[in-house]
């Protein structure tokens, strides 16, 4: 394929892909309200789709979206009636559309069958509702007089590389635009001035300079806002996800969304979708009870579910919260104790307990379903939070639901950093999770790796950089301990030869050999030119200070 068309269709399917989510909004909604602004606005999503597919090398797309269109019209003009049978035939619809034009879909939904789909729509326009879907394995004889399009909507197209796109309004780009011609300006005057030594004193230049270190953290500034974006477009997949868990599960439950205006970086948008997901299945098929059970306890048989975000402290909170029946931390404590996490007679507080939770392979359901019961699910929702310096926090009370508290950052590619120095090295920490720092006390030095500090009274474990990198050199004469907050309310520090200070931090991510290197998240260039490690708090303390037990620890 030339790489030009391959270019075009790139921003075709981008274009695609927001039209059929704008579509699938609506048919999740076709059943109970549908104005006819709301099929104008279906019929020209449809025809652009349709049209544009065409145009992009894509037919039998073009002939599914004219088969949706016509559905649409019969729908509109009350022709076939509108049912949830026949809004769960649109939305399969929509799948077969992103399967044919190479979109990945974001829940992936296994057994699209465009020309099945296909044969149903047809079939429905016709007879006015959909007819049963056919098994996989029967070979169902087509409709008399069907078109024979659907025989030749059988092979998908495979999805390419997700294509990574941002629309940014045209006033921004050219305030950028007229910025990055002012830094030039600045940079020639800061420029001419240096090569004339002696006509200029050093306020002068240090002026100019500061003049287009000015322009420049405004077009950072801009730039930054730029990768902006309403958390919503995250959160709107889910009203469909939820509708086909609650087909599955036979549970009912309603969705309540809020804090979609907020905005986050892009960035954090993408890399949310999967641990909400987890959430949103495990809540669905562990907290949210079946209807019967819900009314023998008083409840209504209808659950909620709610998603909800929200800016605090510089960061943004995402909220999944249910009001289903809660964690039980007694069978939490059992099957700790069963995979050794806990000891026969051990006893944790139940915020502590509730930690377990997210321990891979960790799982307290009775029998495994397609949606969880490996324990897999919420230890790839930690992973992946923690991976964009996040953390996340449960509230929990027995019988009325659970909440698990998200809190990220606005931005993954600066920080506010707090520097500190080991040796000949120098690490960052998130300035967000500093707390204090204090002189650990020579009668509290002790080697080793890690180490308790009193702390106003109160036991405070400390990891040593020093030993936990294993710098070579003699130990500094003095050291502090910074300390951090992390997880659920608990503290720790480190333990470091010198605090430089703070400063702003632009993180680099690291090459594919270090990776996976537990407890940094990134590297910096400092000012001297040299390379700083930047620490992940939460996955090194938690894993090197407070390990729940030998099994977690090892």
């Amino acid at each position: 394929m030339r790489p030009d068309l391959e270019m075009v269709r790139a921003v075709f399917r981008a274009e695609a892909t927001e039209l059929l989510a704008g579509m699938e909004q609506t048919f999740l909604s076709i059943e109970t309200s549908a104005g006819s602004e709301v099929f104008e606005r279906l019929f020209r999503s449809i025809h652009t789709l349709k049209g544009n597919a065409l145009l992009m090398g894509f037919p039998a797309a073009s002939e599914l979206a004219h088969t949706v269109e016509d559905l649409i019209e019969k729908l509109s003009a009350r022709a076939v009636p509108r049912t949830a049978a026949l809004a769960t035939l649109l939305l399969q619809a929509v799948d077969a559309l992103r399967l044919l034009i190479g979109i990945p879909n974001v829940n992936e939904r296994a057994g699209v069958d465009p020309g099945e789909i296909q044969r149903r729509l047809v079939a429905a326009a016709r007879a006015g509702g959909p007819p049963e879907a056919a098994s996989p394995a029967s070979s169902a004889p087509a409709v008399e007089g069907e078109a024979p399009a659907a025989e030749r909507l059988t092979e998908a197209v495979p999805a390419p590389a997700r294509e990574r796109t941002l629309r940014v309004g045209l006033d921004r780009l050219d305030r950028m635009l007229d910025l990055t011609g002012e830094i030039a300006i600045a940079r020639g005057r800061l420029t001419t001035m240096l090569e004339q030594p002696g006509r200029y004193s050093p306020q002068e230049l240090l002026a100019a300079h500061r003049e287009s270190d000015r322009l420049y953290q405004d077009l950072q500034e801009l730039v930054m806002k730029a990768r902006l974006v309403p958390i919503g477009s995250a959160f709107q997949p889910f009203a469909r996800t939820l509708r086909d868990l609650s087909t599955a599960t036979g549970k009912l439950v309603r969705l309540e969304l809020s804090g979609e205006e907020v905005e986050v970086d892009t960035a954090v948008v993408e890399l949310i979708r999967d641990p909400l997901t987890h959430l949103v299945r495990n809540a669905v098929d562990h907290g949210i009870e079946p209807p019967q059970v819900r009314k023998a306890r008083g409840k209504n048989p209808m659950g909620t579910l709610r998603l909800h975000a929200r800016h605090e402290a510089g960061g943004i909170l995402v909220e999944v919260s249910d009001d289903g029946a809660g964690l039980d931390p007694g069978r939490i404590r059992d099957r700790a104790r069963a995979m050794g996490l806990l000891g026969p007679t051990e006893e944790r507080p139940d915020d502590e307990l509730y930690q377990f939770i997210f321990t891979p392979g960790f799982s307290t359901a009775e029998r495994l379903t397609e949606l969880s019961g490996r324990g897999i699910g919420l230890d790839v929702v930690r992973s992946n939070i923690e991976a964009l310096r996040g953390a996340i926090s449960i509230d929990t009370q027995a019988g009325r639901g659970t909440t698990l508290t998200l809190r990220l950052p606005l931005t993954l590619s600066i920080i506010e950093g707090f520097l500190v120095g080991v040796g000949e090295e120098t690490y960052v920490l998130p300035l967000e999770s500093v707390i204090e720092c204090v002189d650990l006390p020579p009668t509290e030095r002790q080697p080793g790796r890690s180490g308790v500090l009193n702390l106003r009274g109160q036991p405070l474990p400390f990891l040593r950089l020093r030993d936990h990198f294993a710098m070579e050199g003699p130990p500094a004469e003095r050291e502090s301990v910074v300390i951090v907050g992390y997880g659920q309310g608990h503290q720790a520090g480190f333990a470091v030869d010198a605090l430089l200070g703070q400063t702003q931090t632009v993180i680099k991510p690291l090459g594919r050999l270090f990776q996976h290197l537990p407890g940094v998240s990134g590297s910096a260039i400092l000012g001297n030119g040299r390379v700083a490690l930047v620490l992940d708090v939460s996955t090194l303390l938690r894993k090197l200070l407070v390990a729940p037990g030998p099994t977690a620890a090892a």
